[in-house]
């Protein structure tokens, strides 16, 4: 009996591992099916639309030379670090290691300047001993401007660099601001989904930057873009690399001086021209005061990540600093920051002397796009450009132009609400992936009518790169609404 009992016991097992199998892969053909569905979904709503001309398009500031490594092999964890801690600026290894943790196990983009140039270059020269690291064309300014001239549009670059790196630059690029004997770099230390590092583990695929740049920070290339653009008919300024400045040791007044001439090159642009800012990771809480009262009020258009919005968010609305948030935050908690962020942006420009109307923002993060236009105003296909937005985080992140659902995932819930307050609830159609809606904004007397769309992102589950995301992402859609 006992055997016998042990066998039937046996055979259990081996149907129930049976079955278990089939219901996997059952399942696994039926998830195929659903992203394959999205992915065409996507596919088709991006297609219905092209650039019919070609966009002429200016951005600033800057380029480096982005050195990537694998976290992993540059840096050692050892007990001795201790406790992760945040830190403005990095001055040794030991500072390096504890903000490293810090914003590792929260899976959040960091870019911090480092003042000691040895130290800097010591790890810079160590970074590229390892087999697996590279070197490519580096910073905001100049990723826009390549993703840009890859989708047709004609683009002036305004960055300072040494000839060596203007032989990387597509000729289709027109570069402006003069050479230098030295590029900035920019120490790109990557990191992947659930990758351990001590006793910490990341939650998604992301990078910390370390920099110690010369160039960037001062808008060395300025005097020079300002030049052209003064006789140059735009369709499109794009501000962007401005986090350079942040910590950076200016000399007293410096900082506010520069950004004073960046903020009258805004506003001598003619109202043709829009004006999109690409906003970025920042700590110093003045540097992003700063950039409220002369930057953001004279944009038409607001770029930024689930990150940067928490922390403009927190600074416009708290007054305070946000220096991680949530790097998987739901849709309605992302669309309410940008009704408010929207409202307050807006309520504070009636008051500032030639300051724009904000129109159009992106806010681009791992799960979705999320983009609000203005209706009636000069933006349009924003379906599509939410489609294209999606589809190029995958494309960029896997470095690939042609999508495999195998190295895709969803993490998008089945349905997601508007608003966390009085919100309506929207399913998922993986058939018809991009949800838009028509809503409006008051803002004291006046309501604005928006449109809406959010589209979710098929992440790329083998990422080959992460840094260079967003701007990649955020320039892909604007090309489809100027």
């Amino acid at each position: 009996m006992g055997i016998n009992k042990r066998l039937r016991f046996g055979t259990f097992l081996a149907v129930l591992a049976v079955l278990a199998g089939l219901y996997y892969r059952n399942y696994e053909d039926i998830l195929q099916k659903r992203l394959s569905a999205l992915l065409h979904g996507l596919e088709r709503i991006e297609n219905k639309h092209s650039i019919t001309n070609k966009p002429k398009i200016a951005v600033g500031y800057g380029i480096c030379t982005d050195t990537y490594v694998d976290a992993k092999h540059l840096l050692h964890y050892s007990d001795e670090i201790g406790l992760p801690e945040h830190f403005d600026e990095i001055n040794t290894e030991e500072e390096l290691l504890k903000s490293f943790a810090y914003y590792f196990r929260h899976g959040a983009a960091a870019e911090r300047y480092m003042p000691n140039r040895t130290l800097f270059d010591q790890l810079v020269n160590k970074a590229r001993t390892f087999p697996s690291s590279y070197s490519t064309i580096g910073g905001n300014a100049a990723i826009m401007a390549l993703r840009f001239a890859r989708e047709g549009c004609d683009v002036i670059l305004a960055a300072k660099l040494t000839k060596s790196l203007l032989q990387m630059i597509p000729q289709v690029i027109s570069v402006v601001g003069g050479e230098v004997k030295r590029d900035d770099v920019h120490l790109v230390l990557e990191y992947k989904s659930g990758d351990i590092w001590g006793p910490y583990s990341s939650t998604r695929a992301n990078r910390y930057i370390i920099h110690n740049d010369e160039n960037n920070p001062v808008i060395s290339s300025f005097n020079a873009f300002d030049k052209i653009l003064s006789s140059t008919n735009l369709d499109l300024l794009v501000v962007s690399g401005l986090q350079m400045m942040d910590n950076y040791p200016f000399r007293e007044g410096e900082r506010e001086r520069i950004l004073r001439n960046i903020n009258k090159q805004m506003v001598n642009r003619p109202l043709h021209t829009k004006i999109h800012f690409e906003m970025a990771s920042f700590v110093d809480d003045k540097l992003l005061s700063e950039l409220c009262n002369l930057v953001i009020p004279f944009a038409d258009s607001l770029g930024m990540n689930e990150q940067e919005i928490a922390n403009l968010y927190n600074s416009m609305y708290y007054g305070n600093i946000s220096l991680v948030a949530n790097s998987t935050p739901r849709v309605a908690t992302v669309l309410d920051q940008m009704r408010t962020l929207f409202k307050l942006i807006r309520l504070r420009g009636r008051s500032i002397s030639n300051s724009r109307l904000l129109t159009r923002m992106h806010v681009h993060t791992l799960a979705y796009q999320a983009i609000f236009t203005v209706k009636d105003t000069v933006w349009k296909n924003t379906m599509a450009a939410a489609a294209k937005a999606s589809l190029t985080a995958h494309r960029h992140v896997c470095a690939t132009s042609n999508i495999d659902i195998r190295k895709a995932s969803l993490v998008m819930d089945e349905s997601f609400s508007t608003s966390n307050t009085h919100g309506m609830r929207i399913p998922l159609d993986v058939d018809k992936p991009v949800s838009c809606w028509e809503e409006t904004l008051p803002i004291e007397k006046e309501n604005i009518p928006i449109e809406v769309c959010v589209a979710p992102v098929l992440i790329c589950t083998q990422a080959a790169q992460t840094a260079g995301g967003g701007d990649n992402i955020s320039s892909a859609g604007l090309v489809l609404q100027i």
